[in-house]
């Protein structure tokens, strides 16, 4: 892939998930590893204007000289997964609403459905931090140990994966999963937990799904 395609991968990512909501206000950013740092989007820019040329290129914590924008405030937390996860090619972050409502109780999602199982198992929530800071960063990074997902305590999610593609079903996935999860306790019922046996069954039938 080359650096032209991956910005605009970044771009069509980003206005995807905008229009689908989950990313209110400018909201939310979407990161791919690059070279020895990272393509990210831009700070407080409408994701509806964004385009290619936008996408900042960052390096050691500096934008590359190019770059016509600030990166996104988060760049020190998609910095951080990449330097604590070598196998992760990219990073979404949304503030997509119902996974976001659920880290405003500061829970997770328990492992009350198999497809939990895409993000390597139950969805933890963060200890909060202030957006922007190298807390947050280290708060994130410490909850993701394992997962490929979790919820930032007051604040929304965050889903990597090894393409950006990965990372924006997973992203997609999380929030329909807390749909169902708040759903559930809105209707005052106990979701049934699968056990450990019964996770493992699931991932024996994924390891071969979509293989016929």
């Amino acid at each position: 892939m080359t650096e032209a395609e991956a910005r605009a991968e970044l771009v069509r990512a980003a206005q995807g998930l905008d229009a689908a909501g989950m990313m209110p206000s400018k909201s939310g950013n979407l990161s791919l590893r690059w070279g020895a740092g990272m393509l990210i989007t831009p700070a407080a820019l409408p994701y509806a204007q964004l385009t290619p040329a936008d996408i900042v290129a960052v390096a050691e914590g500096e934008r590359r000289a190019d770059s016509r924008h600030r990166p996104s405030s988060e760049w020190r937390l998609h910095a951080a997964i990449y330097a604590a996860r070598p196998e992760i090619g990219a990073v979404v972050h949304t503030h997509s609403p119902r996974a976001t409502a659920l880290s405003c109780a500061r829970r997770g999602l328990p492992p009350f459905h198999y497809m939990v199982l895409l993000a390597g198992g139950e969805v933890r929530c963060a200890a909060h931090a202030t957006f922007g800071t190298a807390t947050l960063a280290t708060n994130c990074v410490a909850a993701l140990e394992g997962r490929r997902a979790v919820l930032l305590a007051n604040h929304g999610g965050v889903a990597v994966g090894a393409t950006l593609a990965a990372a924006e079903t997973l992203a997609r996935e999380v929030e329909n999963l807390a749909g169902q999860y708040l759903d559930l306790l809105a209707a005052g019922l106990t979701p049934v937990l699968l056990d450990a046996q019964e996770l493992a069954e699931a991932a024996a039938q994924f390891a071969d799904y979509g293989r016929g």
